[in-house]
Order: structure tokens, then C-alpha cells, then sequence
């Protein structure tokens, strides 16, 4: 990342702090479920191309969101400064769409040489029609865009998210032909993700609701071990539900995932993979369905639809979230319906250039 060196600011400058990808295959979760409707809560034209993304300081120390088109040169820049390399972004003024007051994601770092970031003051000019300032999403809370960073979180810390949940006791096999080899998540991790915190009496409802269903408390951390920095979210999947997974029909039940999942589920997981499946036939806008590498010949699967968000591998499970239930992550055992569907997702997906 680039920051000026020296200690006069020039008041006309751009010191730019970092900058992310704004495309159908990647852009912030917090900004929507979708690539429209990201580039529409910036008011931007929802090109095909996309967009980059430049967030900095101006020389009075004020916050600012610069809108380029040169996606392939913020695309570059975000490569080095993830190698660790320094690369100065320094976008052309003709490649400059707009420059958007305040930053729609929270930056650790500061210019130095400069005032500390603060809103820059409203345009008198603009007679009050300037677009407020954008600001980060609230941690202390959680809704639809805690719920997508947390979704966030679990695909970029797959590994550490999947050493939590034990296959032999995690998941559970309803009984009968009926739906044979399907999984649930049992409730018994727990974890953390960023932006999925919860009031103390709501973290001690959602113990409460694990401990009337028998689910075993986690290990504590070992003496010694680096604590967690984000807030904690219990991960589980057995709460008293009733099918709500569509229309209920014969033809729905056979290819739907949702069909498979034995009472008990939660009905939000139900409402989940039936929508996602509906996206099989009915393909949802540019970024709802987003696939990226992963080892081997796997991949990641982004998802997210009303209320939910979904990531997965496709040789693996899967994890939902949802906005009924403040920061819990429940995971999805395979059974023999789910990697169909994640194929296909696959096969749908944006996938970054």
C-alpha cells in the first residue's frame, strides 16, 4: 500500500491505503447480495467490466472512496500488497469515475503526515445533494451485512473452520429410505467470524438453545493460545423446524437438497438450499453465486439470497448463515444431494478473470 513519505501534505493529493476489486466474481459482501446491487448502493452503472475500488486520504486527512475503471491495474496492486510487495497505485486521472466521501469498509491504517480520517465536510455548493458519507457496517449488531462478512470470514479461514466440525458426531443421518445419507450440523462447535457479534443475553439465549437440544459445550483454548480477535458465533443446525423448503411438490422434493434434510433442521437451511436450487433453473443476478480457487481441484462457492449466505467447497459441506439467527453458523452435511447442487452452482458461478 502506498502512503506519502513526507510530512507537508498537498491538500489535492490521494494517499491511497488500500483498494479492492468491485466485479461480478469479487467484490465487498458488505456493500449486497449481488454485483447490481453493490454497484447500485454506490449509485454506479453495473458494467460488465466492473470497477476498482480506491479508498485514501485526502491532504486534509479526510475519508475518501475513489471509483476507477482501470480494474486491471487495482487488480495488480491488490496481488503485490497481498505477496507483500509495495506497489505504488497511482490510477489516471482519466481512468477516475467518481469519488465517493467516506469508505464503505473499515481500514486499519493511516496516512502519516496528515489529520487523523475523519468524513470530509459536505460541498456548501451542493445544497444538501451530496450522497452521505459511506461508512463501515456496525459490528455491534447484525444483519444482512455482518451475515455476508461472516460468510466471508468462513471461505477465507476454510481450513481452521472445518477442524471444528467432527464427522462422526457433528453431522447425523436420519433414519429410514426415505433420505438416505442425509447430513446435518449437530451443534457442538463453536467459532468466530468478523461482524457476527451478539448482545450478552443474546449469546446467552443461543447457550441456553445448545444446551436444552444436549449439544457438548467446546474445549476451552489451550493455556497460552493466541485468542480469537472477532466475536463468537456458535455453529449448529438442530433446532425444532417444519418443512419450508417450497412448494412441497413431488418433482421439488426429488431434486432439491432441501428434500433430504430430516426434521429438526432448522427451517431457515431448508429455505436456503431450496432457494439456491432455484437458481439451477432460474439463474440470479451477476455475483449472487460467486466461485474462486481452492486446493486441489475443489472450489469455493459464495452464495447468498433473502436472508441467507451459503459457502462451501465443492468436494466438502457446506455452511450457512442466516439473519434470523444472529451470529450462528450452521453446517450442511454432503448426503447425496448437496454435491449436485454444488456442482451446479459451480457451473453457474462468477469466477474472477
Amino acid at each position: 500500500m502506498t502512503a506519502p513519505n513526507d510530512t507537508v501534505a498537498d491538500d489535492d493529493a490521494l494517499y491511497v491505503l488500500t483498494a479492492v476489486l468491485l466485479t461480478p466474481a469479487q467484490f465487498p459482501s458488505v456493500l449486497a447480495d449481488d454485483y447490481p446491487a453493490a454497484c447500485a448502493t454506490l449509485a454506479l452503472e453495473p458494467y460488465a467490466e466492473g470497477y476498482g475500488l480506491v479508498l485514501g486520504q485526502d491532504g486534509s486527512g479526510a475519508r475518501w472512496t475513489v471509483v476507477v475503471d482501470d480494474v486491471s491495474l487495482v487488480a495488480v496492486a491488490i496481488a503485490a500488497w497481498d505477496c507483500g510487495m509495495e506497489y505504488d497505485l497511482s490510477p489516471d486521472d482519466r481512468s477516475v469515475v467518481c469519488a465517493l466521501p467516506g469508505w464503505p469498509l473499515p481500514v486499519a491504517v493511516a496516512a502519516p503526515g496528515v489529520a487523523a480520517p475523519h468524513d470530509p465536510l459536505p460541498d456548501p455548493e451542493a445544497e444538501g445533494t451530496d450522497p452521505g458519507p459511506l461508512t463501515p457496517p456496525d459490528t455491534e449488531s447484525w444483519g444482512p451485512a455482518q451475515r455476508r462478512m461472516g460468510a466471508d470470514e468462513i471461505a477465507h479461514q476454510w481450513s481452521a473452520w472445518r477442524e471444528r466440525i467432527d464427522d462422526e458426531t457433528a453431522f447425523t443421518t436420519p433414519p429410514g429410505p426415505e433420505s438416505p445419507g442425509a447430513e446435518t450440523g449437530a451443534g457442538d462447535k463453536t467459532g468466530s467470524t468478523p461482524g457476527a457479534e451478539t448482545a450478552e443475553s443474546g449469546a446467552e439465549a443461543v447457550a441456553e438453545r445448545i444446551t436444552e437440544s444436549g449439544a457438548e459445550a467446546v474445549d476451552e483454548p489451550a493455556p497460552g493460545s493466541e485468542p480469537d480477535p472477532h466475536p463468537e458465533v456458535e455453529v449448529q443446525g438442530e433446532v425444532d423446524a417444519e418443512t419450508e423448503s417450497g412448494s412441497g411438490g413431488p418433482d421439488d422434493a426429488a431434486a432439491s437438497p432441501a428434500a433430504e434434510a430430516p426434521l429438526g433442521v432448522h427451517p431457515g437451511v431448508r429455505r436456503a438450499l431450496a432457494q439456491a436450487h432455484d437458481y439451477i433453473g432460474t439463474p440470479p443476478p451477476p455475483g449472487r453465486v460467486r466461485s474462486s480457487f481452492a486446493t486441489g481441484d475443489a472450489r469455493m462457492l459464495r452464495a447468498d439470497g433473502p436472508g441467507w449466505s451459503l459457502v462451501a467447497r465443492t468436494d466438502d459441506i457446506a455452511f450457512i448463515l442466516l439473519d434470523e439467527e444472529p451470529g450462528e453458523v450452521l453446517p450442511v452435511g454432503r448426503g447425496t444431494e448437496l454435491p449436485k447442487l454444488l456442482n451446479a452452482l459451480d457451473t453457474l458461478a462468477a469466477r474472477p478473470a
